[in-house]
């Protein structure tokens, strides 16, 4: 499997000590750490907004099974063209594995075709994560429940379209909830979208959340080749071809 953790890079480039002191080399380092320490098998790479065509190069997807999309402050400096490619390849099979607050990133906008709106506040909250599809291969080895000790809330309403599964539910001490992990399937990819993760805290130095993201990964990973759907003519008397074998 072939993983690339790609982070804008925008608070750690500026030296945002909050952040760096969390994730001194990088969000996109520290899970792509977590990826590498559960998914041994694996090829983890990173890249950044600041790299050439922000490290997404066709050639760069063509050669990546799953991609993690890290993004917070810098969503409008994405590229177009960049996005056209991350969407085209998605609905060729790769697999997208959407962060925190790339609820707003424009291929994820792209895909959804919502605004991906929801409610917040950042006053370092309790999250609450239930598991609530446990069968789930995403929720495997991950527990019933968990406890991120400080988080940002995020809160419904969330503006995405009904979601194929729903596998994660988070609370927050003030009483709001939110769809926290989520999955959907858009031409021959498939998408899940993780929320805890923001960048003022170490949330993804902890093991379940570390977990949840490599099952993500496996799980959104394209399992019969890659090509984008085409439009094929049809030719009469196929049916009397097949019932002649």
């Amino acid at each position: 499997m072939r993983i690339l953790v790609w982070n804008e890079n925008v608070h750690e480039t500026r030296g945002d000590a909050t952040v760096l002191g969390h994730y001194p080399h990088g969000i996109h380092t520290a899970i792509a750490d977590g990826l590498r320490e559960l998914l041994p098998d694996a090829r983890v790479e990173t890249a950044t907004l600041a790299d050439p065509e922000h490290g997404l190069s066709q050639e760069r997807l063509d050669d990546t099974d799953v991609l993690l999309w890290w993004g917070h402050i810098a969503h409008d400096e994405v590229s177009d063209e960049v996005v056209d490619r991350v969407q085209r390849s998605v609905q060729a099979g790769m697999g997208l594995v959407v962060l925190h607050s790339g609820h707003f990133a424009k291929p994820f906008i792209r895909l959804l075709g919502t605004t991906c709106s929801l409610g917040w506040r950042n006053d370092g909250d309790q999250e609450r994560v239930w598991t609530v599809d446990p069968g789930h291969p995403i929720a495997a080895d991950v527990p019933p429940r968990f406890t991120i000790p400080a988080q940002e809330v995020y809160s419904e309403y969330f503006d995405i379209p009904k979601p194929d599964d729903v596998i994660f539910l988070s609370t927050f001490a003030g009483g709001e909830v939110f769809r926290s992990g989520v999955t959907f399937t858009r031409g021959r990819g498939r998408i899940f979208y993780f929320s805890p993760g923001d960048q003022e805290y170490p949330v993804y130095h902890q093991p379940e959340v570390r977990r949840v993201l490599a099952n993500g990964a496996r799980w959104v990973a394209p399992v019969n080749g890659r090509a984008l759907p085409e439009v094929v003519a049809l030719q009469r008397g196929w049916l009397e071809e097949d019932a002649g074998r």
